[in-house]
């Protein structure tokens, strides 16, 4: 008996000096000490925190938010998400916006809506809700209007409150798309560009863009400015007939229905993968009108805390669904216990199709590559000016799932070096641990 005990305390030690060189990298790193960096990398099967280091200290996550988000739709939405909100009286359809970003967006095309609208043998009147939403969110910055990840949100989006341009090699000239922008976009051959310029306008719709390179082939999205005229417009250009606007508050009285659109997993997955700051906005304008039938993104957010986050470390200092606000707040040791709820959650191989993967999709698709059969990281990242995060899940060559989130505030060195650095950490204990 006592050797037993002898031969377990030795691989205790051994085990714990294996730990030992292995944080030993994150400890000492002349690159991480050059901002401010919270990690906790846990092992559940133990439950033991191999590493913390500034858990408990609240940084700006950036798109780490995105897995709250991720976690309150799963909890609040249907298996398809309410594409609109509509009756019908006597000669008159009428409708409104629940959020949904997937009516007419390009990369999902759900035209459940358009069907109903343009198929109705009644009057269409658009019951404006837009007020409900607020283009930008708080803690954004004013600089964001024209770039592909900042889109406004809106109580009733269409084609994903984007212009999609693109152009191939063969091409002399670019595509776009929807139709209806053809009158507010021009050629301006004397703005200055290596290859290709898009630019709008911060308060319209006036694109300008010069090709210099004609071999030049790209695909990219600019953000429209919306606005209630402009949604009326374009449902009249796009259903091909007249459509009416009233007042909101007269339409909802009474009884009505809700449309399901496309499958709620689509749009999720969207927005964790390729870090889809509209999806995620626009989540918790569909959570909001599934739990109230009005569209309040604080509300949602406050209930999603309340019900099903209150038992998190630190509670989150949530302001938005993309992390695109700078006010949002997350400990590292809540981010974990975050991630302990999704697996417990979403069983098996089922919940890493939401992650990217190391190696091969997704935002870290150049980064964290196994060199293996298969990934070893599954993990959201988070990138603003001087803010990068990782957080995620770990596997080992010993068939072991780690838990870790890393998260640099502060810093102004270039977020690769950061990158390079958490590679050799976690590569490290994907082989060693």
């Amino acid at each position: 008996m006592k050797n037993i005990f002898s031969l377990l305390l030795v691989s205790i030690l051994i085990a714990s000096c294996g730990t030992a060189r292995l944080v030993k990298p994150i400890k000492k790193s002349e690159v991480f000490n050059q901002g401010f960096t919270g990690v906790v990398i846990y092992d559940p099967e133990k439950d033991k925190v191999l590493y913390a280091q500034n858990e408990d200290k609240y940084f700006t996550p950036a798109s780490n938010t995105k897995m709250f988000t991720f976690y309150a739709a799963r909890k609040i939405l249907d298996t398809h998400v309410n594409s609109l909100n509509y009756k019908e009286e006597k000669d008159s359809l009428i409708f409104w916006g629940t959020g949904n970003p997937a009516f007419l967006h390009p990369d999902f095309n759900d035209v459940t809506a358009l069907e109903l609208l343009r198929e109705a043998d009644k009057k269409l009147y658009w019951a404006d809700n837009s007020e409900q939403v607020t283009a930008y969110g708080s803690g954004w910055s004013w600089s964001w209007y024209k770039y592909y990840y900042g889109p406004q949100r809106s109580a009733l989006p269409m084609y994903g409150n984007i212009v999609r341009f693109s152009k191939s090699v063969e091409d002399k000239d670019l595509s776009f798309s929807p139709s209806y922008f053809k009158n507010f976009i021009q050629r301006n051959s004397e703005m200055p560009a290596s290859t290709y310029v898009i630019d709008r306008d911060k308060d319209t719709n006036a694109f300008q863009y010069n090709i210099v390179l004609d071999s030049v082939a790209f695909k990219t999205d600019r953000p429209y400015a919306t606005s209630p005229q402009l949604t009326m417009d374009m449902l009249r250009d796009t259903l091909g007939r007249e459509v009416q606007k009233i007042d909101y508050d007269f339409a909802k009285v009474g009884s009505y229905s809700k449309l399901k659109g496309v499958e709620t997993d689509s749009l999720l997955k969207q927005m964790m993968v390729i870090s889809d700051n509209f999806i995620a906005e626009q989540l918790l304008v569909l959570a909001s009108d599934q739990l109230f039938d009005t569209l309040n993104i604080r509300k949602a957010i406050n209930y999603a805390v309340e019900n099903y986050l209150n038992d998190l470390p630190d509670r989150p200092v949530w302001v938005d669904g993309s992390g695109l606000s700078s006010y949002n707040k997350f400990t590292p040791r809540s981010i974990i216990a975050l991630l302990k709820k999704i697996r417990e959650e979403i069983p098996g191989e089922e919940m890493y199709a939401f992650f990217p993967a190391g190696g091969e999709t997704g935002t870290i698709k150049s980064w964290y590559h196994s060199g293996g059969d298969r990934p070893y990281i599954y993990a959201k990242t988070g990138t603003l000016n001087g803010t990068h995060c990782l957080s995620g899940y770990l596997l080992t060559k010993s068939d072991k799932v780690l838990y870790f989130s890393f998260m640099h505030n502060n810093y102004i060195i270039g977020s690769n070096e950061l990158k390079r650095e958490m590679q050799k950490v976690l590569f490290s204990f994907h082989e060693k641990y």
